[in-house]
């Protein structure tokens, strides 16, 4: 693995420091991750890491390659796009976007749009590596992201998987950020006291709502930018 000197802030020019906090997860529960029961009383290394992926992880695609597949501008897009489709087909709403991308309704090559996406999706700069450190550290981490069953087209090209769990996908739960159901949900299935997950986003709103409820919310602005963020893990 590269040595990084953004890496070698939170000890993760090889790997990170391996002694972190932990806790007995709770007698009374049980904890499903990815299909993965975490039992009683296994020792849980915290905080549990907590990752949007669009726009933090993974190059989002729709804010360039997108109007440029339709030939239009990204303004001439919103005018014409349906306001809501997309966010419908994020929470599971809708399975499908063949004739409810546009406001009219109109036709359009929907295997063209899915292949533009999966060409424009690909890691942001240095993230990759991070996500290998902290997973070979031993710290558990969740995708909480806000998209539809897409994000398969997302695991098929990049694997994320390798790195943490696809378990807050919008369209599986049904609840999106900055909803405070979505945070209360993801608190609720991991078992764990929002003062022991750590959320990076890089949108302030969905920030925000995260810190109303007590989690150590983190705005993603730059990869180097997160690891100074993220360096009080050395020292856990």
């Amino acid at each position: 693995m590269l040595r990084s000197p953004a890496l070698d802030a939170i000890g993760c020019g090889g790997r990170l420091a391996p002694v972190a906090r932990t806790r007995p997860m709770s007698s009374s529960s049980t904890l499903s991750m990815g299909g993965n029961l975490a039992r009683n009383n296994i020792v849980r290394k915290l905080p549990v890491l907590l990752f949007d992926v669009m726009g933090t992880i993974v190059r989002d695609p729709f804010y360039k390659d997108v109007p440029a597949f339709f030939g239009l501008s990204m303004k001439e897009l919103l005018e014409i796009k349906h306001p809501t489709a997309w966010i419908e087909f994020e929470k599971g709403l809708i399975t499908e976007l063949k004739h409810r991308f546009f406001n009219d309704g109109r036709d359009f090559d929907l295997q063209g749009l899915k292949s533009c996406m999966v060409a424009g999706y690909e890691f942001i700069e240095g993230m990759e590596e991070l996500l290998c450190s902290l997973k070979s550290s031993g710290f558990e981490m969740h995708a909480f992201t806000n998209y539809p069953d897409w994000y398969m087209l997302i695991e098929d090209k990049l694997q994320l998987s390798r790195y943490l769990e696809w378990t807050f996908v919008s369209c599986h739960t049904g609840k999106r950020k900055p909803e405070i159901n979505a945070y209360l949900d993801v608190l609720q299935k991991l078992q764990v006291d929002s003062s022991d997950c750590t959320f990076v986003d890089d949108q302030r709103r969905n920030v925000e709502a995260a810190k109303s409820l007590g989690i150590n919310a983190i705005i993603f602005e730059s990869f180097e930018n997160l690891c100074d963020k993220l360096a009080h893990l050395k020292s856990l």
